[in-house]
Order: C-alpha cells, then sequence, then structure tokens
C-alpha cells in the first residue's frame, strides 16, 4: 500500500492507504476525523468541504495520494467548543443549522468563501471583474452554492457568514 503524508489541522500526519482511498475516507476512516461528512459522495452536497492550501474543496472527489504534503483544514481545525472560530460562533448565534449534518462543510467553505473575495477572487454574479468582490448577499449565495442545506437554513447561514465578513474588514 502507498504511503502518503500531509499536515492535517497542525498535526504531520502518514497513512498506508490503498490507492483508491479518498481524502475524506482517510480523514473519517483512518484519522478518526468524523467532523467532515460524507453526505452525497459525489461531490454534489458539499457537506464534505474542506481546506486544502486554504482553499475549499469537495474531499470525496480527491484521492488522498493527490495531496501527498498538503496542508488540510477540517472542521475540527478550526476551532473547538471552549474557543470555536469566529464563523463557528456565528453559525451557533444566528441558528445556521438546523439538523447540523451539512454545518461542518458549510462553516469550512464559508471561511475559504471570506478568503477567496479577500483575495479579490470573482465569482459569477461578480460585476465588475476588474474590482475586488464586494461582500453582498448575491456574491455569498453564489459561492455557497455548492454547499446544500436539506433543512433550508440558508438566510440564517448569509447572516452569519455577513457578520464574521464583518469584523474582518
Amino acid at each position: 500500500m502507498p504511503k502518503v503524508s500531509f499536515t492535517v489541522n497542525g498535526v504531520r500526519r502518514e497513512l498506508n492507504l490503498d490507492s483508491r482511498t479518498t481524502l475524506l475516507d482517510a480523514l473519517r476512516e483512518h484519522l478518526h476525523l468524523t467532523g467532515t461528512k460524507k453526505g452525497c459522495d459525489h461531490g454534489q452536497c458539499g457537506a464534505c468541504t474542506v481546506m486544502v492550501g486554504g482553499r475549499r474543496i469537495n474531499s470525496c472527489l480527491t484521492l488522498a495520494l493527490m495531496n501527498e504534503g498538503n496542508t488540510i483544514t477540517t472542521i475540527e481545525g478550526l476551532g473547538a467548543p471552549e474557543s470555536p472560530h469566529p464563523m463557528q460562533a456565528a453559525f451557533v448565534k444566528h441558528d445556521g443549522y438546523q439538523c447540523g449534518y451539512c454545518t461542518p462543510g458549510q462553516i469550512c467553505s464559508s471561511v475559504a468563501v471570506l478568503d477567496e473575495i479577500k483575495r479579490g477572487v470573482p465569482s459569477h454574479v461578480t460585476a465588475d471583474l476588474t474590482a475586488r468582490p464586494e461582500i453582498t448577499e448575491a456574491e455569498l449565495r453564489e459561492r455557497m452554492s455548492g454547499n446544500i442545506c436539506r433543512c433550508g437554513a440558508y438566510s440564517n447561514i448569509i447572516e452569519a457568514v455577513t457578520e464574521v465578513a464583518g469584523r474582518q474588514s
């Protein structure tokens, strides 16, 4: 079995994995980081969103071996109950979750979305591609559209992300 090494939530990890193992399965089954959820297992729901090198990805669509040497952040790496990440605290404050299944992916994605906007990465609704994108409801909804919430907590999620974005400005 091939060996893969990467840094997960600040800790260097080495695993011997079948070459077909997805990053999602490596995180959940081999590293026991079960905060990242397996929803559709086809890249359609976003429940498995993690950050690799600061950019959000669907961990069900990438093989663990493809992440050799990368830095991976999961929901467990953002914060803990005693010291939550500002986005985690905002999701709680604004009731940005209901059943909670999609919440880890939603939070990881929203943290990365704010970084995308800060870096000036345009989206499909960015009006002026030469200007820095603004944090608007339309911009956030477009960027978060890959994260599905079956409970329909979208307006609360947007409120949480908007609050954190206001604090970062």
